[in-house]
């Protein structure tokens, strides 16, 4: 059985027809994970009994003859900022070491709803703040392609461990790229849904207007299987919404796609052999009769500077709880007889718990929302964020997708980018004007450069993730068309 090849429908034929029980299939992924995780390293937790007591009772139902739902008995990883109750959520912090969930995600409610089997929870960067996944306190993953290279971030492990075969499919968290930037240097697919399409109670919180929960998964079907499964309104995020979806079944024509190039994602910093493998893509794509159109995104130029802006004013907030009272070092703290305060443990705590670039982002974000600068910067990101908005909407009035890269290069070497944080942000320079727009995105693999992965990204119109969706899949489908040909 090869693991690495299996998606959510295959395994969901095999189960009915029980030609593998979901127990034979659980132990194969842990004995997997069991073998090959120490060398990679995309899991910080495995729910061995928890996975084995799901797939005992969706083997139970199928011997009984009932029908089980398209997820049941499938194992999925979980990123560690999605909180699963009784088990430990530690977002890859220090601070949260032994931090347990005492609820869960809506998206794990929906899934639990599913029978689907949890594997585990998968490495990040801390709080999901990095591109590569060498910002975790428990320490890096690997890219299963190449060992000495990073997975991305900050869902490094998700991406890690569909790639390396340690699960079917996985969520992650995309607040500036997080999902598609792995599943880009990874070699597998990443959706970032439109935002307020999937609720977010229960992730844990970096940047509230940013931050979306999404799927990795092996193809395109499978992501809009997960899409399926966890969109929707729900009452605990006043962000969700309720929406009327259409059917994800339903063909396209390449005949009838309108597909935008924006010549700004095609400039200096892209790598020429990236640019070579989406450029081989785009005409496929026009020799097949989808009409290609140069567009224009002007705004985008500034969409990185406005992003580390927004995004680090909301980290300072939304990590203030993070006190070492309720949350964090407390308990060691208090012990300490050299802690005379509250402020004292407070800031100990903080310190300690914290790791550098989760302590730059906070010391960024107050300093843009202090007396005299929130104008000077945080009013007028907001500004420039709109304005990306309006373009988008503006584009999507006569194209139905927008192509670009996913990343400027493949993925790099372990402490490449490390010394020089902006360096490091430039590996979102293609994605993160998707979060401020609020729009819904895709990478999925289109080639190689000296045999690592190659993403394409894929951008849609508000709230019109199917049709995104239905669009990539039938790009994929004429991407391996072509490496068949």
């Amino acid at each position: 059985m090869n693991l690495k090849e299996l998606t959510i429908k295959q395994v969901h034929e095999l189960l009915k027809k029980k030609e593998v029980s979901s127990v034979e299939l659980t132990w194969e992924f842990l004995n997997n994970i069991k073998e090959k995780d120490n060398d990679i390293h995309a899991f910080l937790s495995i729910m061995e009994s928890e996975a084995l007591e799901t797939a005992e009772k969706v083997d139970t139902r199928i011997s009984k003859g009932e029908p089980i739902e398209m997820l049941a008995g499938i194992p999925v990883a979980i990123k560690d900022n999605i909180l699963i109750r009784g088990g430990k959520t530690t977002a890859a912090s220090k601070i949260l070491e032994n931090y347990v969930a005492p609820y869960d995600a809506t998206v794990i409610k929906k899934l639990k709803e599913e029978e689907t089997v949890f594997v585990g929870k998968t490495n990040l960067d801390e709080f999901a703040m990095g591109s590569s996944t060498e910002n975790s306190g428990f320490g890096p993953t690997k890219n299963p392609v190449d060992l000495k290279r990073v997975p991305g971030g900050s869902s490094g492990g998700s991406a890690a461990a569909v790639k390396a075969g340690f699960c079917v499919y996985a969520l992650g968290s995309d607040t500036g790229g997080s999902i598609r930037q792995p599943a880009s240097f990874c070699g597998v697919v990443g959706f970032k849904p439109t935002y307020g399409a999937v609720s977010r109670h229960g992730l844990i919180a970096m940047a509230s207007s940013l931050d979306q929960i999404g799927p990795i998964t092996k193809n395109v079907e499978d992501a809009a299987l997960v899409f399926e499964a966890i969109r929707g309104k729900d009452e605990l995020d006043s962000t969700s919404i309720t929406r009327e979806w259409k059917d994800f079944a339903r063909p396209l024509d390449v005949e009838e796609l309108k597909i935008g190039v924006p010549r700004e994602y095609f400039t200096h910093g892209l790598d020429s052999e990236v640019e070579k493998n989406i450029r081989t893509v785009i005409a496929k794509l026009e020799k097949e009769g989808a009409k290609i159109e140069e567009i224009s995104l002007p705004y985008s130029e500034w969409a990185l500077a406005a992003y580390y802006i927004i995004m680090p004013a909301e980290v300072s907030a939304n990590l203030a709880r993070f006190d070492g009272m309720k949350y964090g070092l407390s308990k060691l703290q208090a012990q300490s007889s050299k802690l005379q305060n509250l402020m004292d443990i407070y800031l100990k705590s903080r310190g300690e718990g914290f790791g550098n670039e989760v302590r730059r982002r906070i010391m960024l974000g107050t300093y843009i929302l202090s007396a005299g600068y929130y104008d000077a910067y945080y009013k007028r990101a907001q500004k420039v964020r709109r304005l990306i908005k309006d373009e988008f909407d503006n584009v999507f009035k006569s194209i139905d997708v927008v192509l670009t890269p996913t990343t400027p290069s493949t993925a790099f070497k372990f402490g490449e980018k490390t010394s020089d944080p902006l360096s490091m942000y430039l590996a979102d320079i293609y994605t993160v004007s998707v979060n401020l727009a609020g729009v819904p995105a895709i990478s999925l693999p289109c080639g190689e450069v000296n045999g690592l992965p190659v993403g394409l990204q894929l951008i849609g119109k508000n709230f019109d993730d199917i049709k995104l969706l239905q669009i990539a899949k039938l790009i994929e489908t004429i991407i391996k068309e072509e490496r068949h040909a």
